[in-house]
């Protein structure tokens, strides 16, 4: 199969997937997508971080998913994006008046790969790796998904994109996890509490629920912040 019919099957599956005809959903995703929703659920897990590890493995947690965030953000925006320099469907010619957009929302910039995906993707690489909690790792999973897929719905980018930055997303935060478990072994040994009340990576799972829980909340306040202001001017 030659590329450009690789490209003309991305942007059939793109035009399936994109936009709808409720004005909620797309009040939904274009929240959603925001960073800034994102910082209360941010905030508990560096407190979940620094409550569970010592001195220096908090230190050496928190530069590794720091790491893996400019990692795949720099790979995918700074690296990829322009030396492929594909158009987004919002912005190409020969698309653009097909796409639904949300309030003429295009975003910026060129579209393969999705930073979005990429660094959702490897956030949820890295930390499933490092707390070990199927609970959060799901939840995880679903959020950098949904993440995602609002990036088609929104009509920014192809699902080609998508599925391209979550590879990139993936290899590069287990790599980091790699990185991050072979100088955890060496800083701070093999000791770790197991038992029912912890993870297998030493967290305790009520606070590891705590996390699941922010996640949650998140979306029923996105669900709700929505329904209430979606005909206003604060979308």
């Amino acid at each position: 199969m030659d590329i450009q019919r690789l490209v003309d099957i991305d942007k059939q599956v793109m035009l399936a997937l994109n936009g709808s005809n409720s004005l909620y959903l797309d009040g939904v995703m274009k929240i959603y997508t925001s960073t800034v929703v994102w910082i209360p659920v941010a905030l508990v897990l560096l407190f979940v971080v620094l409550k569970n590890n010592s001195p220096r493995g908090m230190l050496l947690t928190i530069l590794a998913v720091a790491l893996t965030v400019v990692a795949t953000d720099q790979a995918s925006s700074h690296l990829i994006k322009p030396l492929v320099a594909r158009l987004r469907p919002s912005h190409d010619p020969s698309f653009m008046h097909l796409v639904d957009t949300f309030n003429d929302y295009r975003s910026g910039g060129y579209s393969f790969t999705s930073s979005h995906a990429c660094n959702s993707f490897g956030l949820f690489a890295i930390i499933s790796l490092i707390i070990r909690n199927r609970a959060l790792s799901l939840s995880l999973l679903f959020w950098a998904a949904l993440n995602s897929f609002s990036r088609i719905y929104l009509g920014v980018h192809f699902p080609g994109d998508i599925l391209c930055g979550t590879i990139l997303g993936c290899t590069i935060g287990t790599a980091m996890y790699f990185i991050y478990a072979y100088i955890s072994k060496k800083v701070e040994g093999t000791s770790k509490r197991i038992t029912d009340n912890y993870t297998r990576s030493g967290y305790l799972v009520a606070d590891v629920q705590g996390i699941t829980a922010s996640i949650y909340a998140t979306f029923a306040f996105i669900s709700i912040y929505a329904l209430i202001y979606i005909n206003s001017n604060i979308l």
